[in-house]
């Protein structure tokens, strides 16, 4: 078992700039893939971004490409995204997760390649 945690989300303006947290117990952190997720209110969840095992590489949802960056740090067990040039659209409840241990040869950008998932944190982004 994984158990991640979200740090608290916010409230911003457009154009701010934001950086969720997630760190992750339980196993051995650099073993997964780590996604990042985001749900508005009544869309489905989508994919954000996801980086790999040793943080070399990260893909991004055409979205937020070159507004969101994603980075973890292994040593600390966590997960960040950064946000900048935040917009409305961009208003929804956050979710960190992990990746099913199995999968070695892509970062997943859909929910099935995700096995762990974090609480949800919401982030609020005003015009």
């Amino acid at each position: 078992q994984v158990q991640l945690v979200e740090s608290r989300g916010g409230l911003v303006q457009a154009g701010g700039s934001l950086r969720l947290s997630c760190t992750a117990s339980g196993r051995t952190f650099s073993n997964y893939l780590m996604g990042w997720f985001r749900q508005a209110p009544g869309k489905e969840r989508e994919f954000v971004a996801a980086v790999s095992r040793g943080g070399g590489r990260s893909i991004y949802a055409d979205s937020v490409q070159g507004r969101f960056t994603i980075s973890r740090d292994n040593a600390k067990n966590t997960v960040y995204l950064q946000m900048d040039s935040l917009k409305p659209e961009d208003t929804a409840v956050y979710y960190c997760a992990a990746s099913n241990p199995a999968i070695s040869n892509y970062i997943p950008s859909t929910e099935p390649g995700y096995r762990y998932w974090g609480q949800g944190t919401q982030v609020t982004v005003s015009s």
